[in-house]
């Protein structure tokens, strides 16, 4: 029982030093560019939700959105460009038409990504479907809840400082 009690113990310490961990990375030279934290959770009967830590370079035309998991390696790495999008993961590369089909197979969930890069500047670009609250961006904070097409889903983001 004793060890049992350990182990549990030994487990949740390795969670919580994780869960809380950050791993910087070397921001690009120029472009856009944020990283931070982003949850996504789609509200099905089975709920669904995803969360990682990203970096966002780029344009809504041309970018790259990585996400890693808590220990800081890359979970998958999407890469767009006119008439071409790319999502490497899992050491392979898959390769679509346009950018919401790539994050929809990334993330689960179609995520309005182009309207992302105009949000985290502070512009609420109307999106159907999607309502955009950006009171908190200052604290570095965003949060979008899909309301239509079913189901609804939330995106919560917390940008690194």
């Amino acid at each position: 029982m004793k060890s049992l009690l350990r182990w549990v113990g030994l487990l949740l310490c390795i969670t919580l030093v994780t869960a809380c961990a950050h791993i910087r990375h070397d921001a690009p030279g120029s472009g856009a560019f944020w990283s931070g934290r982003l949850a996504v959770q789609v509200d099905t009967q089975s709920a669904q939700s995803f969360s990682a830590s990203f970096e966002l370079k780029g344009a809504p035309d041309q970018g790259e959105f990585t996400l890693f998991n808590p220990l800081g390696g890359t979970v998958a790495r999407l890469e767009w460009q006119p008439g071409t999008a790319a999502l490497h993961a899992r050491g392979e590369v898959r390769q679509f038409n346009s950018l919401e089909a790539l994050v929809t197979e990334a993330t689960g969930a179609p995520l309005p990504l182009a309207a992302l890069f105009d949000w985290l500047r502070g512009n609420n670009t109307p999106v159907p479907g999607w309502q955009a609250d950006l009171s908190r961006l200052d604290d570095g904070r965003l949060t979008a809840l899909r309301n239509q097409p079913l189901p609804t889903a939330t995106l919560r983001v917390v940008l690194d400082k």
